[in-house]
């Protein structure tokens, strides 16, 4: 049977992930000690022991996810060679590219770092927003964005992009908070089950983080990057990936632009992939792939 190996987002953190795998499994262990190392941060103590509020702060919970998916691959035993390709959604697809050895362990959690302290540099607190729309489809929410922005006063937050087109009738939207809610009350006329605002402080995948794009350039021209050992299927392309420029590119584009999260599943079976397996805390990624492709068997990795 062939596989693919999807990584989690932001939003699957729990406090306690990966305790369990850092008390009993050494490879586990050495990941959590090589990210912390990296960081120069006790950052395994925050995702044992908590806050959540802390956690899930974006500069913290981005290196959290990272660690944790990865102690899990390594205590698996890493990749088999029944997994023929690797992605992942939004900074998954970082842990994705560490996971088919392209980026080592410190340089990911170094970018991821980078990534979300300066995500959150580039919107003011208060001024960005995340939402969920469902009930609609990916094409009537574009235009629902698009309707916002005209009937928002312009300014430089007058923002509504698709951030996650993530299974047919949940699509997520990023960008202004006032455009955002504006778009919200437009999705609910034209009949979405629901419209709600989620708990991030910044927009990802917006045009809002255009100032993230030169950092995370500067950042990845500095480090090694190798040609993964499986391609990666692209957030940006939906299509395989091992080509080192465009992986670069690839990770710039997602910065401003939607995870395409449903196309990319909806390619696998064209691509001989019978199994999707999540790796990673949560199993978000599991629940969508049998909305998108039933026929697809969607496990969850059980270390």
């Amino acid at each position: 049977m062939s596989s693919i190996f999807i990584f989690p987002g932001q939003g699957s953190q729990v406090v306690g992930m990966g305790k369990d795998l850092y008390d009993n499994n050494n490879a586990a262990r050495e990941v959590f000690d090589e990210v912390d190392s990296a960081l120069g941060q006790k950052l395994s103590d925050l995702i044992f022991n908590g806050p959540i509020e802390e956690l899930t702060m974006t500069t913290n919970v981005q290196p959290a996810i990272f660690a944790t998916s990865i102690a899990m691959l390594r205590a698996f035993g890493g990749l088999p060679d029944y997994v023929k390709y690797v992605a992942g959604h939004s900074l998954g697809e970082y842990t994705a590219l560490c996971a088919a050895g392209s980026i080592s362990i410190s340089d990911t959690a170094k970018l991821l770092r980078l990534r979300g302290d300066s995500m959150q540099r580039a919107v003011p607190l208060g001024k960005g927003a995340m939402a969920v729309i469902l009930g609609l489809e990916i094409d009537k929410v574009k235009d629902i964005c698009k309707t916002a922005e005209s009937k928002i006063s312009s300014d430089c937050f007058n923002v509504a992009d698709v951030a996650n087109d993530n299974a047919p009738g949940q699509v997520i939207i990023s960008g202004g908070k006032q455009t955002i809610l504006y778009a919200m009350d437009i999705a609910k006329e034209a009949g979405a089950k629901r419209a709600m605002l989620l708990p991030l402080s910044v927009p990802p995948h917006s045009r809002l983080m255009e100032p993230v794009v030169i950092e995370m350039k500067e950042a990845l021209d500095k480090i090694d990057i190798n040609t993964p050992a499986i391609p990666l299927i692209s957030n940006k392309t939906t299509k395989p990936m091992t080509d080192i420029k465009e992986i670069k590119e690839a990770l710039i584009y997602q910065i401003t632009h939607g995870v395409r999260w449903r196309e990319t599943i909806l390619r696998l079976p064209e691509l001989g992939i019978q199994e999707t397996v999540e790796v990673g805390p949560g199993n978000v990624l599991t629940g969508l792939t049998k909305r998108i492709v039933p026929e697809l068997l969607a496990n969850k990795m059980e270390i």
